[in-house]
């Protein structure tokens, strides 16, 4: 099979990832063969090419926003049976033992690992997954636009929820990637007021076409204060003005995995008045379960721009410089 595998972290302007052929992998015990239809290309795998997240894997195959079709179960695997459509996400495996896991907060789980970085990912024509780490899809989900719906759409999600967003609120959105396409979408489905700051100006135009009821730059003030605000861009530069932002009591959800550093913070500017500052840490099945039976029902319609897999450089290269309207999606078909 092709794959595009990491032979070294390093800018991506170099091209660090390599097309090469592997065997086709044998699912093991309780694991899915898939055939991946699509991968989308999120920032994390840009920070795992990059070498911005520390290697676990050699060679490994980035990618974690996989739709694709069952093609082989292992032994004791009958949740899918083959043929069917299923999806693949980020967290990839936990122990189950941990006080963590035992309260529900298994994306907090020490020995979590995930898919396109402790373990090969969706960067190629199969992937393997654990059948109790993969997501049947409902049938509006069934098609290749789907796949940033398994990362960029659940990490959104999540930060919605850790940010309290209620129906009704005052919601801003910093950076308005593959990710804030598909939360404003979400909020606009929940009647919130929705600001959206962005240094893009083919991302601002986006932000006006999905509704949002005012854009402006990255580091402008939004014309009325927040309930709620999620940092996309991982610019920690941003996170004293979106701080400043809030309203009394609101809180500023930081979705990245990484982000750059954060300049000093003032504490009567922009934490006084029980402001709160979080972060989004992968997510548990349930958080993508929800998410996904939510984004059918809506339904969500992602921007996509379809790539072939042998481009993953370039797709990564046009996610890092904002070149890209929504989300890129590789294909190997």
């Amino acid at each position: 099979m092709k794959a595009m595998v990491v032979q070294t972290p390093g800018p991506v302007e170099q091209e660090p990832l390599k097309l090469i052929e592997r065997e086709k992998p044998s699912p093991g015990a309780g694991e899915i063969l898939v055939r991946v239809t699509a991968c989308g290309v999120c920032r994390t795998d840009l920070h795992v090419v990059e070498g911005e997240l520390a290697p676990r894997r050699a060679a490994v195959v980035p990618g974690h926003e996989i739709v694709g079709v069952v093609e082989r179960c292992g032994r004791g695997a009958t949740r899918f049976a083959p043929g069917a459509p299923v999806g693949i996400a980020w967290l990839r495996g936990v122990c189950g033992r941990c006080r963590y896991c035992a309260s529900g907060r298994e994306n907090l789980c020490p020995e979590a690992r995930f898919t396109g970085y402790d373990e090969d990912g969706g960067y190629a024509e199969y992937a393997l997954a654990p059948q109790a780490f993969a997501y049947a899809l409902p049938e509006p989900l069934v098609r290749a636009e789907a796949a940033p719906l398994l990362c960029a759409g659940i990490i959104g999600y999540c930060a919605l929820k850790r940010a309290r967003v209620r129906p009704g609120t005052t919601v801003g959105l910093y950076g308005f990637g593959g990710s804030a396409h598909i939360a404003i979408q979400v909020l606009r489905h929940w009647g919130c007021r929705v600001f959206v700051m962005s240094r893009g100006g083919g991302h601002r135009e986006l932000a006006e076409a999905l509704g949002a009821d005012w854009v402006g730059r990255a580091d402008q003030p939004p014309p009325a204060a927040l309930d709620a605000a999620i940092l996309f861009a991982p610019a920690g530069e941003l996170v004293p003005a979106a701080l400043e932002a809030l309203d009394r009591g609101g809180v500023l959800a930081v979705a990245g995995i990484h982000l750059s550093p954060i300049p000093p913070l003032d504490y009567a500017r922009h934490l006084f008045n029980e402001k709160e500052l979080v972060s989004v840490t992968a997510n548990t099945r349930r958080d993508a379960a929800e998410f996904l039976e939510l984004a059918a029902r809506i339904p969500v319609k992602t921007h996509t721009v379809a790539m072939p897999l042998e481009q993953g450089n370039q797709a990564l290269r046009m996610l890092k410089h904002d070149e890209i309207k929504g989300a890129a999606v590789l294909t190997s078909v």
